[in-house]
């Protein structure tokens, strides 16, 4: 334990909250060099000292993957794992979350849908399976009521709530696909993330619904856009991941949030370096 345990556990405990938290400050800035200290301080019987010390290693944690992340938005190549990306920004904004436990969800989804899909001969029927599986049997689907919670963005908290937005419904659908031997792809179709099995298009924020040709061209109408080829084309893991991290920009820009907005302009400008 730390050489000076009990005057730590005396000013956790202490009514001056400057006091409090200055000593927390300085004990995130230990960092990783006092992780297994402050697990034990959070697991004594004073629920104070054990909040307290919950508080620190939750800020550490979300420092260091912060760190990580900065790392990984300027290495990110073209064809990059987005899935992991994901729950690596998950940890940013939800310190300690415990991702392992959300793949492993994923996991045996995805070996249901397997099971499900293995008689299936057609690509149509595939995304039948798929949506019914997703959107009915476990219940995913658009949160048209509060579109910009930052919980709408973070795979763990779609998992748990269900609840998402059609970039982050998208990468769902293509993780549990994935898993179960079904190659779906994201098409960034302006204004409204779509994906696609094959030739069959469809939006996972309507609960899977076929998107025919002239249901995309409605889309970018919307967005007074002229239809282009180009705009139903897969994009790249780098290309959804940009996308991810722009949905969140204009959420804390639209919240004030600066400091929050500046760290992921700054993920954006390492990913956009080409």
């Amino acid at each position: 334990m730390f050489e000076q345990h009990e005057a730590i556990v005396r000013l956790l405990r202490d009514n001056d909250p400057s006091t409090v938290m200055l000593l927390k400050n300085q004990l995130v800035d230990n960092g990783p060099d006092i992780i297994t200290d402050l697990r034990e301080l959070a697991a004594v019987d004073d629920a104070t000292v054990s909040g307290h010390a919950h508080d620190i290693l939750a800020e550490i944690e979300s420092r260091a993957a912060f760190d990580e992340f900065t790392l990984l938005c300027h290495l990110f190549p073209d064809d990059g794992n987005v899935e992991e990306a994901s729950w690596l920004l998950a940890r940013v904004f939800l310190p300690g979350i415990e991702t392992e436990h959300y793949q492993r969800k994923l996991d045996s989804w995805g070996r249901q849908l397997s099971r499900l899909t293995a008689s299936a001969i057609s690509t149509r029927e595939r995304v039948a399976i798929l949506t019914n599986y997703l959107a009915n049997d476990l219940g995913f689907r658009g949160n048209s009521d509060e579109y910009y919670d930052v919980n709408n963005s973070l795979l763990p908290s779609l998992i748990d709530s269900k609840l998402g937005i059609p970039i982050s419904l998208a990468l769902l659908y293509i993780a549990v696909a994935g898993r179960a031997g079904m190659k779906v792809e994201g098409i960034n179709l302006p204004g409204h993330f779509i994906v696609r099995h094959g030739d069959i298009f469809f939006d996972p924020f309507h609960r899977g619904k076929i998107l025919m040709l002239s249901d995309c061209e409605s889309i970018l109408r919307k967005q007074k856009l002229v239809f282009q080829p180009s705009y139903l084309e897969p994009a790249t893991p780098r290309m959804i991941l940009v996308r991810v991290l722009a949905n969140l920009l204009y959420i804390f820009q639209d919240k004030g949030e600066e400091a929050q907005r500046e760290r992921i302009a700054g993920w954006l400008k390492a990913l956009e370096r080409k």
